[in-house]
């Protein structure tokens, strides 16, 4: 039998060998000899999907004339913020990276961001699409605000994975003193964190306080544990051995009073139907003496207004506009080339130090960064390889 990661693998081979053969062909420049990069349309490269319009650069320029000074000190903030934030990334990936030394673990560090693998499908590409459209957005605003030109705007395809982008003038860019490159650096991040603090206010005073818990929901079930077989992904257990189950502290509570070997009756909806079911307990591998489901337990909510197919899909959709607007937008501050923070960093060294000193310590800052990001990469990768 075929397994799933051979189809996906085969389709995705077959998909891109046709959007080459049908896109990949490129223009080449007579007087130069070389390819000629389409200022629209789709182009594919290896495994590079990139489609372009300039159709969206009148509304940027719109959006950046509205109040240039206002931009200007927004590019501001964002320089200030980019520099605390590349400051605390470096931080925590190092103290994880020591950690993973230290003690030969695989501590969490950078997570996989994978829709329907990773994180939910829809929900997850919902969170992405507001991560880029604000992100690129802003740092278009912020350029056109410096008077900087765009080339074009457009979307993305990395192999699987789908992005956004506003494509700046480089060598215009390049030439803008510090100070500007700085703020258009930087603008993209700004626009992820006020993205997520705008969102946790929504949810923190319109959407949770209407939300009540009401039982633990299956995510996913461990295979070869006691739940494997008896449980499925999505139930909702509300009671174990007949006692009402609604909040984790009760799950856990509940759970540390049972033993391995012990039978237990766990009352669960599935499908809007209440069911009961028995399963025999395994030991808990990190709570000895105490019994084991086999589970990943999460909170599971209902709304106290009714309405939960409007109300509960709004708020997983903000939670993870927040989740991955703060953790993009942060991680993208990580001091490495091609990341805004490894820009801001980089043009700060070139502009302030000698060619001589500059060299040797952007060599050190990516032999560095590809050494931290590695060490926070390779448990995420491992785990998603179990």
């Amino acid at each position: 039998m075929v397994s799933t990661a051979v189809i996906v693998v085969v389709a995705l081979t077959a998909f891109w060998l046709v959007l080459y053969s049908l896109f990949g062909k490129k223009e080449i420049d007579p007087e130069t000899g070389e390819p000629i990069e389409k200022e629209e349309g789709l182009s594919v490269d290896f495994l590079v999907a990139m489609w372009r319009t300039k159709r969206l650069l009148g509304f940027i320029d719109r959006i950046s004339r509205i109040n240039p000074r206002f931009w200007k000190v927004y590019g501001d903030i964002g320089v200030a913020l980019g520099y605390m934030g590349m400051a605390f990334v470096f931080y925590a990936l190092l103290k994880t990276a020591v950690e993973t030394l230290k003690t030969k673990t695989s501590p969490s560090g950078v997570q996989l961001v994978i829709p329907g693998v990773t994180i939910p499908l829809w929900y997850g590409l919902i969170g992405l699409a507001v991560v880029m459209v604000v992100h690129e957005l802003s740092h278009g605003v912020v350029a056109r605000a410096e008077k900087l030109p765009l080339k074009s705007v457009g979307l993305v395809l990395l192999a699987v994975i789908p992005g956004a982008f506003v494509e700046p003038d480089e060598e215009k860019l390049s030439k803008a003193p510090l100070r500007s490159r700085l703020r258009v650096y930087g603008a993209g991040s700004m626009a992820n964190v006020v993205t997520a603090i705008i969102t946790a206010l929504i949810l923190s005073y319109a959407i949770t306080p209407i939300l009540v818990p009401n039982g633990i929901q299956v995510s996913d079930v461990i295979k070869g544990a006691p739940a494997d077989g008896v449980l499925h992904k999505g139930d909702v257990i509300i009671a174990i051995n007949g006692q009402s189950v609604k909040t984790m502290d009760e799950f856990i509570s509940l759970m540390n009073k049972t033993k391995p070997g012990e039978t237990i009756t766990l009352t669960v909806l599935r499908d809007g139907k209440e069911l009961n079911l028995k399963l025999t307990l395994a030991e808990n591998p990190d709570n000895p003496g105490k019994g084991f489901i086999g589970i990943r337990p999460t909170q599971y909510v209902t709304s106290k207004v009714g309405h939960d197919n409007i109300i509960l899909p709004l708020f997983f959709s903000l939670y993870w506009i927040y989740m991955l607007n703060i953790g993009i937008g942060l991680m993208n501050l990580f001091p490495l080339v091609p990341l805004d923070g490894g820009r801001m960093l980089d043009d700060v060294i070139k502009e302030y130090l000698p060619e001589k000193v500059a060299r040797p310590i952007r060599y050190a800052t990516i032999g560095i960064g590809l050494f931290l990001l590695a060490l926070n990469v390779l448990p995420a990768i491992l785990n998603l390889a179990r």
